[in-house]
């Protein structure tokens, strides 16, 4: 089960994803990327310092939205990621795709700079 908050802050909109991410959760996470990308938000940042496990199912939301935010300029950063996460994303090569900091400052910072 995943519960996702959204707060926005310095022209950022960010998620604080809250438990685990699989098939049948993955559904709440493609629908709150596609409310902050619908609603124009040009720096989305993901704040994954509660999620405590991700599916393939919801790693292929994070791989679906790649092309969508680089056409329309948006800035989408993960941060905080817990080290077994993380190394999810490192082994299937999602490391070097998507933007992931180490904490929300680094992520409004690396946001920030890469921000047209």
């Amino acid at each position: 089960m995943v519960h996702i908050k959204r707060v926005q802050e310095n022209g950022a909109d960010i998620l604080a994803i809250i438990g685990e991410i699989d098939a049948s959760s993955s559904i709440e996470l493609d629908l709150a990327i596609a409310k902050s990308v619908g609603e124009g938000y040009r720096k989305i940042l993901v704040n994954c310092s509660a999620l405590e496990y991700i599916s393939s199912a919801g790693l292929g939301v994070f791989m679906s939205y790649i092309e969508e935010l680089r056409d329309k300029n948006v800035v989408f950063v993960l941060y905080a990621l817990k080290e077994k996460v993380l190394n999810t994303f490192s082994i299937l090569g999602l490391a070097d795709l998507l933007k992931i900091a180490g904490n929300k400052e680094e992520a409004m910072k690396l946001a920030n700079e890469l921000s047209v």
